[in-house]
């Protein structure tokens, strides 16, 4: 046997990027991530849609002195989306982290949050050539247009899309696990190695009250995982990180992406980094 360390079952997963050709800023961000996680919680802020100032961000600032260490936009209004790219380039400027969502409307219908949970025929626009595969197209060109300036402006981001997929209210999760994981592997690769978007680290979000493993597209096409929990009281959250690290066997960083009240530091489980708003 030659010289050396050998690979043993106990060893830890690579933790590399999905993406073989990820840009350096994502893999910096990355690996700074992993080097977090276990041991701190980053704190961040959904920013509301259509606001002529950040709101949120404000208020933060005056009840804490501090701002968040993640900001989260929505590409939800097309006549939005050029100032969210600007809003997503000033923040990573000032040495934040961008997280980046899509409530997308159904393709045939048209743009906002109500039309995004109408329903669309997936498994009709999962087959070339048919007029829901036309639009499907056609909303993908238009985000990884936006996505693509943010690429040449050197933005990682961490791209969340298709999030609650496991509840029923949005489209894309209305046709079951397959056809999900069929759109996922369809979005990933148009991005990923026709746009060749090296920048988007992929957060893939479960609703938390359904975290199943049959909806889950694959280590080779997910960097990050976690689940969105809206409720009265959220309780002890451990159960829900444990249900995801089944599922992604430790592989990638697990977060809370979205929440309502804010969780209770001593029940929040293993320390997840936290994205949520």
């Amino acid at each position: 046997m030659a010289a050396g360390r050998t690979t043993s079952w106990a060893d830890p997963p690579p933790r590399r990027l999905s993406n073989p050709q990820a840009s350096n800023e994502a893999r910096a961000l990355y690996s700074s991530l992993w080097s977090l996680y276990g041991r701190k919680t980053l704190t961040g802020q959904q920013e509301g849609v259509g606001h002529a100032t950040p709101l949120e961000l404000d208020d933060i600032a005056k009840v804490t002195g501090r701002q968040p260490a993640i900001l989260g936009l929505d590409y939800i209004d097309p006549r939005d989306n050029t100032a969210v790219n600007d809003r997503v380039t000033a923040w990573r400027g000032s040495g934040g982290i961008v997280t980046l969502c899509w409530h997308w409307d159904a393709p045939d219908i048209g743009a906002g949050y109500e039309n995004s949970k109408k329903d669309f025929d997936l498994v009709a626009a999962l087959k070339p050539g048919t007029p829901q595969n036309i639009a499907l197209h056609r909303d993908l060109k238009q985000i990884g247009y936006l996505l693509a300036v943010l690429r040449d402006r050197r933005v990682p981001v961490l791209w969340r899309p298709l999030h609650e997929f496991s509840g029923d209210w949005f489209w894309w999760g209305k046709h079951g696990p397959d056809a999900f994981k069929a759109l996922w592997a369809l979005m990933y690769d148009e991005f990923t190695y026709r746009r060749g978007l090296g920048n988007l680290i992929g957060v893939l979000g479960w609703s938390g009250q359904n975290v199943d493993p049959a909806w889950y597209p694959g280590r080779e096409r997910v960097d990050v995982a976690g689940a969105d929990i809206y409720a009265e009281d959220h309780g002890n959250l451990a159960p829900m990180f444990g249900k995801v690290k089944d599922i992604v066997d430790g592989s990638v960083p697990i977060c809370l992406h979205e929440n309502g009240h804010i969780p209770d530091p001593a029940l929040i489980g293993p320390k997840p980094i936290g994205f949520g708003s």
